[in-house]
């Protein structure tokens, strides 16, 4: 009779224990996570050309493999803002080309930044890592900024650069974020690696473009050839760029980085804006594959899809 009333006490709390955890459950909002993908689409046969004129339903995004739910898509029309961060490198090995440098991170912020829209902010890295200009559009104050850079440093913290002005302004920027690198070198003092600069990229939504100066100063430097991936600092740069939907140019000369700028300024002037909603709602710290095909196979055989492909599922607090 004990051992009756006993388990008899034991059911009715287990029951009240889980009547109060469901009320608990109902009384928490409910959270979700979307992950944004910044898409660019060009002709196979002819790679400079952009496509643009898509729909949302020309798209399929497909994570580790399970086609997701789509819930967010615009294009050049109705595409948000971009803020773009301009990291230059100011190590020991640039000081032959600063000037070179100050030109092409000011010619890049003329070619990109819409005026009354887009907003660029710029940072320089060497043994320190330097914000000198906090993201802005009134170009007068980006040009005082740049002209104010006298002095280079004694190494290279490339990867610190990313992963301090990814961390500190790219997860409250309101638009599309983007960083261009210009730089000469590998990095040569960063606590961080080259893992933990394209994962932060990663999860504050992060687009990455290199432009690497090493093949010259007004000119290019013997046995190097503008436009090629040479070293293992170039192929380091190349994988920042691709891991997270950008593109590393090598340039010789002032002409070829203006070129490089134009296109990389028509590239986000087309492209397409994809948020989706993970099925797989768990921040399980996992890395995950991410991949944007057409729904039309005669879209495949004529189109290339470029965008990151891949990502951690770690709770990060990002403003959209």
């Amino acid at each position: 009779m004990k051992s009756l009333l006993r388990f008899t006490i034991f059911a009715v709390l287990i029951s009240l224990f889980s009547i109060t955890a469901l009320a608990q459950d109902d009384d928490d909002p409910v959270s979700t996570f979307e992950v944004r993908l910044p898409v660019t689409v060009t002709e196979k046969k002819k790679k400079k050309n952009l496509v643009t004129g898509l729909r949302k339903g020309d798209f399929a995004v497909f994570e580790n493999g399970v086609r997701q739910e789509v819930t967010f898509f615009t294009d050049e029309s109705n595409n948000p803002p971009v803020y773009v961060g301009v990291l230059m490198d100011t190590s020991a090995s640039t000081s032959g080309k600063l000037k070179f440098s100050k030109r092409a991170a000011k010619d890049f912020i003329y070619t990109v930044t819409r005026l009354r829209k887009d907003k660029a902010a710029f940072m320089t890295f060497d043994h320190r890592v330097k914000l000198h200009q906090d993201f802005t559009d009134k170009l007068d104050l980006l040009d005082r900024a740049v002209d104010r850079i006298k002095n280079t440093g004694s190494q290279t913290a490339l990867y610190d650069a990313i992963w301090q002005f990814s961390d500190e302004k790219m997860r409250n920027a309101p638009g599309r974020r983007v960083i261009v690198l210009i730089t000469d070198g590998d990095d040569t003092f960063s606590r961080a690696e080259i893992e933990d600069a394209i994962d932060i990229a990663q999860r504050t939504e992060t687009t990455i473009f290199g432009i690497s100066t090493k093949a010259g100063f007004l000119g290019t430097v013997p046995g190097v050839e503008a436009g090629t991936i040479k070293d293992k600092g170039d192929k380091y740069l190349t994988r920042l760029c691709e891991e997270t939907g950008g593109r590393a140019f090598f340039t010789g000369d002032m002409l070829a980085l203006e070129r490089s700028f134009t296109k990389i300024s028509k590239e986000l002037r087309s492209q397409y804006i994809i948020t989706y909603r993970p099925a797989n709602q768990n921040y399980d710290g996992k890395e995950r594959d991410i991949e944007v095909r057409f729904t039309d196979s005669s879209k495949e055989k004529k189109y290339r899809i470029r965008t990151k492909s891949k990502y951690r599922a770690i709770k990060d607090s990002l403003r959209q």
